[in-house]
């Protein structure tokens, strides 16, 4: 048997309630009534289901991410403000080679990289393989693929493959 999504359906629910501003039972009805419909009928739309392997792996993840955000947030502040004069600045697409092929792991990625300020998910080649990256600042993109490759999809197969 499924585990049934019941944090998703409350979410919704109370959603539905803030977006009407009203906790009238037949509000609460209607919303509970909405949530179960889209829950369950977006699962039959998309079988394939997502499977957190490793949760303490994922929070180690995200607490890169988040260090590497706000790294990334003074990186290009300083940029912006024109701090960095002693340097030029050299923008760029770089190639990155990927092992990781789970759909929901590479949603992730892009998700970690696109909310990176100074990276930009570009493309991901027809077989998966290789990702095309936007970075603001390439000074060297072998520490760049190194970062991707070690810092995210290692950890990000750990958790999804």
């Amino acid at each position: 048997m499924k585990r049934q999504p019941i944090l998703l359906i409350l979410a919704l629910t109370g959603m539905w309630l803030l977006l009407n501003g009203t906790l009238a039972f037949g509000h609460i009805l209607l919303g509970l009534s909405l949530a179960l419909l889209m829950v369950y009928g977006f699962r039959v739309m998309r079988p394939l289901q997502p499977s957190l392997r490793r949760p303490k792996t994922a929070l180690l993840l995200l607490g890169r991410v988040l260090v590497d955000i706000v790294r990334s947030n003074v990186a290009v502040a300083r940029i912006v403000l024109g701090l960095n004069r002693k340097r030029t600045l050299r923008s760029g697409f770089l190639e990155v080679p990927l092992d990781l092929r789970d759909p929901h792991g590479l949603a992730a990625l892009a998700t970690i990289v696109t909310s990176t300020p100074g990276t930009v998910w570009v493309d991901l080649s027809p077989d998966g393989a290789t990702l095309t990256l936007h970075v603001l600042d390439l000074r060297d993109e072998k520490a760049w693929i190194d970062t991707i490759k070690q810092r995210y999809e290692r950890l990000l197969m750990e958790i999804f493959e």
